[in-house]
């Protein structure tokens, strides 16, 4: 055994690289609208909260939407071209974003930016700019989701291809972290982009980075039976516990023919698939809350714009907090496993319970912003990493339950149900804002008035939305059961 790890080649950690860059970009070319919409494209446009949680909302409609077949794509496809699509879309859709504006412009007739910022708010031409740019924006973030909507069903497919199961939540919290990674480098490149060259050229350079991520992607990645940076060690230890593997070649092969007979419609039928559901539906949106908000909160509530010292701070704080924290989110579970014996499983619904506890932070962070926008920076930054946390586990379940071959449909289940619980979060969101704005102190919510209150009603919860995810998945599915089909 000590000869082998001696001689054992490490390309798994290569690809799981490799699924950072990619989920890093994923979360960079998300982020691009969410740091420009309060200061740059919202007085372009006139948009309110409202036309932005709109957006929002429909862009996780349509994730939710694509989700549910992305993996079944990516299962069909394989792992390498099923992600090369998914890049390509994507980075494509992120550069159209970029034209809305000129589109917008010849659309109604006006010859420059000043003449669009000109017209009166809450006029005729105001409300017909506002809908014709967010239709616009609407068939950008559409096409963004749809591309977007096969990073994690192809990131979650080459783990489960890459690593043995001890591994896969440790494997997927390093490549998961780049969703904090993405949001922590956004504010330090975008506005500062945005400023330099306008928004446009800050949705075409981060959109661009995804064509690059291709063609490493294309002459790096196979599968671990087929590649040549994959010695006999590697992949012994990647097989260590997949009984499939050990098997005969004409088992393995009747085995992976059986999986594939499996309809997208027989896995809801299986409660684990239900526990993943609720897993994620009732947890994605509060993510996507804070990925989407936190800047118009900081420049809402203390003034500070995205593109101010202050402002890129409070956002490269949070996330700074997400991402050292979140990486370990997949180590404990081994240490439950390695050092107390547990089972995979078990270890890891114990972990996510913990995890669970984490997003009370955010209860503290409107009380606490009274006495410094420092406070909400770093109670969300806490919540955020329990999210990143709680989901690398979440996601791991799906390996430790189900067979390879449906991993990636499962994956885009979940996925589905996530988009559709953070589309009605997110436009829930922007329509409580623009409201409890419009009410002023007529809206109170603990001792919160106005729209202060109504970000409050939000952070509460965000704060609770895990426990309850917990105990409903704990119900669903008691102890560890794989599925067999």
């Amino acid at each position: 055994m000590s000869t082998q790890k001696k001689l054992m080649t490490n390309w798994r950690w290569w690809i799981i690289a490799l699924l950072f860059i990619a989920t890093t970009v994923n979360y960079l070319d998300r982020q691009v609208l969410s740091l420009t919409w309060k200061d740059f494209i919202a007085p372009q446009f006139h948009w309110n909260d409202n036309d932005y949680g709109t957006i929002t909302s429909i862009f996780s409609i349509a994730y939710a939407i694509c989700m549910l077949f992305a993996g079944k794509f990516v299962d069909w496809m394989g792992t390498k071209k099923g992600y090369l699509w998914a890049i390509g879309i994507w980075s494509a859709a992120a550069c159209l974003h970029a034209f809305c504006g000129r589109m917008t412009m010849q659309i109604h007739g006006y010859e420059s930016v000043e003449a669009l910022r000109s017209v009166q708010n809450g006029s005729a031409a105001a409300l017909a700019i506002a809908s014709t740019s967010v239709w616009l924006f609407l068939a950008a973030r559409c096409l963004l989701a749809l591309g977007e909507a096969g990073n994690f069903p192809a990131a979650i497919k080459t783990t489960a291809e890459y690593f043995p199961k001890k591994d896969r939540a440790f494997a997927t919290s390093i490549f998961n972290a780049g969703a904090s990674v993405g949001a922590l480098v956004a504010p330090a490149a975008i506005p500062p982009l945005a400023l330099k060259f306008g928004w446009e050229m800050a949705f075409i350079i981060i959109g661009a980075l995804g064509f690059l991520w291709m063609g490493l992607w294309l002459f790096s990645y196979e599968k671990p039976e087929k590649s040549r940076h994959v010695n006999a060690a590697e992949l012994e230890y990647i097989h260590q516990d997949d009984e499939a593997e050990a098997a005969e070649a004409k088992a393995r092969e009747q085995e992976a023919a059986k999986e594939k007979q499996v309809s997208l419609w027989k896995c809801f039928s299986f409660k684990q698939t239900w526990s993943f559901i609720t897993g994620k539906a009732l947890t994605d949106g509060v993510w996507w809350f804070f990925l989407f908000w936190a800047p118009a909160y900081f420049s809402d509530q203390f003034g500070y714009k995205s593109s101010s010292g202050m402002g890129m701070a409070l956002i490269i704080v949070l996330y700074a907090i997400v991402t050292v924290l979140s990486i370990f989110g997949g180590y404990l579970p081994r240490v439950f496993v390695d050092k107390k014996g547990m089972h995979p499983y078990n270890g890891r619904m114990l972990s996510m319970l913990i995890f669970a506890f984490f997003p009370l932070f955010a209860l503290f962070a409107q009380p606490m912003g009274v006495q410094s926008a420092w406070w909400p920076a770093i109670f969300i930054g806490l919540a955020g990493a329990g999210h990143q946390a709680w989901s690398a586990n979440l996601f791991s379940t799906i390996g430790d339950m189900f067979p390879k071959s449906a991993v990636a449909t499962i994956t885009g289940i979940g996925g589905m149900a996530g988009g559709i619980g953070s589309a009605i979060v997110q436009k829930v969101a922007g329509a409580l804002f623009t409201k409890t704005e419009a009410m002023g102190a007529a809206f109170s919510f603990l001792g919160f008035e106005g729209k202060q209150g109504g970000y409050f009603v939000m952070f509460c919860f965000c704060g609770i939305a895990y426990l309850v995810a917990w105990i409903i998945m704990k119900s669903l599915v008691p102890k560890y059961k794989p599925v067999k089909i």
